[in-house]
């Protein structure tokens, strides 16, 4: 009788041990019957029966995808190298099982193509100043693609713009000729403020009486404080018109 019981229990026991799976907090788990789609499994300990039953793990974890260097020609016909990064999860489990054979090279596939397709629409100088902008975009247009593969784009991430090396010197002679103009522009308003300034002091030294007298004795006296300085004094032609009447006046005497 014992050995009878010993050897139902043990063959049972053994389907039991083999029977058992383990879904992870963050796994879920999607069971099939005979083939078919069963049920979601949750966390914890369930039993699969062998043969009739199986179980497939899903992570549902936010996983990144690194989309490799895409070649790319922007509206304005441009070629330049693009990569980026892709942050999305599991959102539900048995479309991802079921409405796409491997979601993970699928979403990368799509995020390769969208982002060739994307910068193909816009100019280089909107990408370079908006790439938050173009980002948006890009997973907007995923997220709406994977919704039926049970897929949630959280993110995307543009990382890297290469471009070749000729356009790059043709943007750094671009930068530098803007950076040029806007230094002429800077110096022609400060000596319209400087000039504006001069008619003003001017105007004033004029109204008042004797500040050109006294402006003229503070630069003297600016002057002569440095025995190293040598000052040019300029007389009024008056004042040379009038020291030749002197002297002619002079020589017929």
């Amino acid at each position: 009788m014992l050995s009878w019981l010993t050897s139902i229990i043990i063959p049972v026991g053994i389907i039991l041990l083999i029977s058992i799976r383990q879904v992870n907090q963050y796994e879920r788990g999607i069971k099939f019957t005979l083939g078919k789609f069963t049920s979601i499994v949750e966390p914890g300990w369930r039993i699969i029966i062998p043969i009739f039953q199986s179980l497939h793990k899903v992570d549902i974890r936010t996983k990144a995808v690194d989309v490799p260097d895409q070649d790319a020609l922007t509206k304005d016909n441009i070629s330049i190298q693009i990569n980026a990064v892709i942050y999305y999860k599991v959102k539900d489990a048995a479309k991802a099982i079921l409405e796409v054979e491997n979601f993970f090279y699928a979403v990368s596939q799509l995020a390769q193509t969208t982002m060739r397709n994307v910068v193909g629409e816009i100019e280089l100088d909107h990408l370079l100043q908006n790439r938050d902008e173009v980002s948006d975009k890009i997973k907007l247009i995923i997220d709406e693609a994977t919704d039926s593969w049970g897929i949630s784009v959280q993110a995307v991430e543009l990382k890297d713009v290469n471009l070749p090396a000729d356009m790059k010197r043709v943007i750094g002679k671009q930068a530098e000729a803007e950076r040029e103009k806007r230094a002429v522009i800077i110096k022609a308003e400060g000596e319209v403020l400087a000039a504006e300034n001069m008619a003003k002091a001017a105007k004033m030294l004029y109204e008042s009486p004797g500040a050109l007298h006294l402006r003229t004795l503070q630069s003297i006296n600016d002057i002569s404080s440095d025995q190293s300085n040598t000052t040019i004094w300029m007389l009024p032609i008056e004042a040379l018109r009038a020291l030749e009447s002197i002297r002619d006046s002079l020589g017929k005497k």
